[in-house]
């Protein structure tokens, strides 16, 4: 199935790009090393989440998106990459424009981001009227390096978007794009419950979406993998061989919370 896609349009102008605000821009002396970006893709984004903590930088209930956004292909492995915002309506019809005219400018837009793109989408209809995407629109932005696509609108086309391999993370699903138009690129959307910002570092797998601060992504991959070492020490006794006491359990937990207090101070 071809969708026709989002059509660009905004006050009869051009979808605003990133490099037109300040606050939107990604940094580029923020980049990260393809080993850092290797290392998040290891680990689940639970564990992503623990380890953010760790470091105290946000409150614990920010910085994630809530359970309106779900993974369309659970089975995918997690995706690493810099958020390319985009906003946009399908309840009525734009003055005028072409299906495909933004997506040019989309993917053009990606070679400023330092990294792999994650097309992060807010539908602006309340409810949700026509698909964001479709097959088209997904191979194009796989074809220009995209790692996933998150969306607080609807999808289509699913078991071809499927045969890509290509993440995506959907509020609905939906059969018709209506009149689906771009209104902005690269201005902050609020997705989920997140407010995303251009170049935003995200991280997504079955279990939801998490952004992740950039002045602590290297840290958050150093750590990730001690934090799993932490959590086994209990895992261990629970599931290994012999009776289970509550003495053994207690002294399994304590042993937990001093490797991740310790974990903690590395951390600060």
């Amino acid at each position: 199935m071809v969708d026709l896609g989002p059509v660009p349009r905004y006050a009869g102008q051009r979808p605003t790009m990133f490099g037109q605000n300040t606050h939107s821009e990604a940094d580029p002396t923020m980049a990260l090393s393809p080993d850092t970006l290797s290392k998040l893709r290891k680990y689940d984004t639970p564990t992503i989440c623990n380890v953010i903590e760790l470091f105290d930088v946000r409150p614990r209930n920010t910085g994630f998106m809530d359970s309106r956004i779900q993974a369309a292909f659970p089975e995918l492995p997690p995706i690493v990459g810099f958020a390319s915002t985009a906003a946009f309506r399908s309840d009525a019809p734009p003055v005028s424009g072409d299906a495909y005219g933004d997506l040019v400018d989309q993917v053009e837009a990606f070679a400023e981001l330092p990294g792999p793109p994650v097309m992060v989408f807010e539908d602006l209809d309340d409810p949700p009227v026509g698909a964001t995407f479709g097959e088209v629109m997904c191979s194009v932005y796989q074809g220009f390096g995209s790692v996933g696509l998150i969306t607080s609108g609807g999808g289509r086309d699913l078991l071809q978007v499927k045969a890509l391999d290509y993440p995506v993370f959907t509020g609905s699903t939906i059969c018709a794009h209506a009149y689906c138009h771009i209104l902005h690129l690269g201005l902050p959307v609020r997705v989920g419950g997140l407010t995303v910002r251009q170049g935003d570092l995200l991280h997504g797998d079955a279990n939801g979406v998490t952004s992740i601060p950039i002045e602590i992504a290297s840290e958050v991959a150093d750590l990730a993998g001690p934090f799993i070492e932490a959590e086994k020490i209990l895992i261990d006794y629970v599931r290994g061989s012999g009776i289970k006491t509550i003495p053994g359990l207690k002294a399994a937990r304590d042993e937990f919370q001093r490797a991740v207090e310790r974990l903690r101070h590395q951390a600060q």
